[in-house]
């Protein structure tokens, strides 16, 4: 399903502040009631429909814009080339524009009568601009409401993604999840086998023709044939219908139908997929959170020999470290719903105390492409967690994937960043044949203990700055300089020469 995105702002329109939230559900189209009624603005509706969504405005006094627009516009102009009215409109009707914004004088002292009687003819709302309110203030107001859309819809995600794991962790999880996601998106849920036969239902029930068009477009994703898609939607009347086949569940879909659809319903559809898929999988069981947890510690414990049968595949895998930003412990609970959110049951919430979570997740195709495109499919900041992860590793080197992930987690939280991807050697170190870089490097750092080393490569990655280097480690800053002082003597070197300080880089990044 596609969705619409925050646009760039266009020139001359002055964009809101950069949410402090992280990525997630698209930004909600913005409703024009709700422009109309910042009074400051003093707009008036004079022409076309009352109703109408905003998806970002342009300013342009071209005769004919329509090679400009994308289609959801508030297009605001003073009609300097208006000189045909009924094609004007008639272009922006075919471009898409969702509105025209009209301003009077100094070209025009009111709103030409040609131009609204086009306006209702072809359906497009106007509106009367007046002469005190500058083109700006409107594309700010629509920014603004925009960022406010976004933080909206951010938050009624994560309050349904808690909701759903909530139900996840009932004795009855599977349709409790129904029961929470119909709750979620004000409709009907559905869990279909292959053949359509209904499993489990949520919600109120359908009338029978979008009942059996549902039922149609759940066989549309059904893994019964090679190629089907994952997912699918359509709509019948003003039932908006979706279905996503279901991993793990032997053909099983997931069937929703709503009344509306708005921009964060795809992202709470796919988080319900997701423990669906878990839940649904064979030989699930109430244990399946430990076994999880165990089967994690053994892969990145265990041989290769050993972890290669039990995954089917060489990988490559991706290792993710995470901690609460608020500094909470996490449970099995937040640890699972972070495991959805992220699309794998490969989950380790700890043994308590200052443990991080640690995740597991495979990446289909990452070896064949460079980092960060590898993990920007799958790895997203989550709100509420920071997140270190390793860069894409083959069963073979989980183990050291695992401590890149632990590195990755100790400077997001330094740098106070949501997520932080701990890269492999790239670069003109990539060009040093890694036995030599490896033989160099032990060689070079052999006066060094395995703490004096950690805490040298932590220093050097954030810059020298001594208190993100205590935070990220953990300790007082004095202990910090101590350390790097003693790693100075050992080396016999200057470490605030940036020569050094280049060559032990890249001599601890072999490490």
């Amino acid at each position: 399903m596609d969705e619409p995105s925050m646009p760039t702002p266009p020139a001359g329109t002055t964009p809101p502040p950069a949410p402090s939230s992280p990525p997630g559900p698209p930004t909600p189209p913005i409703p024009l009631a709700e422009l109309l009624a910042s009074k400051d603005l003093g707009l008036r509706r004079i022409a076309g429909p009352a109703e109408a969504e905003l998806l970002w405005v342009h300013t342009s006094e071209m005769a004919d814009p329509y090679p400009y627009l994308l289609g959801g516009e508030l297009l605001l102009s003073a009609g300097v080339l208006l000189t045909d009215p009924d094609h004007y409109v008639g272009r922006l009707v075919a471009a898409g524009a969702a509105a025209l914004g009209f301003g009077v004088r100094p070209v025009h002292e009111t709103v030409p009568g040609a131009l609204i009687e086009a306006c209702d003819r072809q359906g497009l709302p106007l509106l009367e601009v007046p002469p005190e309110t500058p083109f700006t203030a409107i594309a700010r107001a629509v920014w603004r409401l925009m960022a406010e859309a976004r933080h909206r819809e951010l938050r009624r995600v994560t309050r349904a993604q808690q909701a759903l794991a909530t139900a996840a962790a009932r004795p009855d999880p599977v349709p409790a999840v129904l029961h929470q996601l119909a709750a979620q998106l004000g409709g009907r849920a559905v869990l279909l086998t292959a053949r359509g036969e209904e499993v489990h239902a949520a919600g109120r029930r359908l009338p029978p023709e979008p009942a059996g068009a549902l039922t149609r477009l759940a066989r549309v994703v059904a893994r019964e044939r090679p190629g089907s898609p994952a997912s699918a939607t359509d709509t019948h009347g003003d039932t908006h219908l979706s279905a996503y086949a279901l991993g793990g569940g032997d053909g099983l879909v997931l069937a929703l139908a709503a009344g509306r659809r708005e921009s964060g319903d795809h992202t709470v559809a796919g988080i319900a997929v997701v423990l669906l898929s878990l839940l649904a999988a064979p030989h699930q069981d109430a244990d399946a959170a430990d076994r999880s947890a165990a089967l994690v510690r053994m892969l990145l414990g265990a041989t290769p020999d050993e972890v290669a049968p039990l995954l089917g595949a060489t990988g490559p895998w991706t290792v993710i470290h995470a901690r609460r930003t608020d500094g909470t412990p996490a449970d099995a609970l937040t640890a699972g719903a972070l495991g959805a959110s992220l699309g794998t049951a490969l989950v380790d919430a700890g043994r308590g105390g200052g443990e991080a979570v640690r995740l597991l997740l495979p990446l289909p195709g990452a070896a064949a492409r460079p980092l960060p495109e590898a993990e920007a499919d799958r790895i997203t900041p989550q709100p509420g967690w920071t997140l270190g992860a390793s860069a894409p590793a083959p069963v073979t080197a989980l183990d050291a994937a695992d401590a890149l992930a632990a590195r990755a987690l100790a400077h997001a939280q330094a740098t106070r960043a949501p997520l932080t991807v701990d890269a492999p050697v790239s670069g003109l170190a990539a060009l040093v044949p890694p036995e030599e870089a490896a033989a160099h490097a032990r060689a070079l750092l052999a006066p060094l203990t395995a703490p004096l080393a950690d805490t040298l490569r932590c220093w050097l990655s954030l810059h020298g700055n001594w208190d993100r280097t205590a935070v990220a480690l953990g300790v007082h800053r004095n202990t910090v300089r101590q350390r790097i002082g003693r790693c100075g003597e050992l080396l016999d070197a200057d470490l605030d020469d940036m020569d050094v300080r280049a060559e032990l880089w890249f001599a601890l990044r072999q490490g």
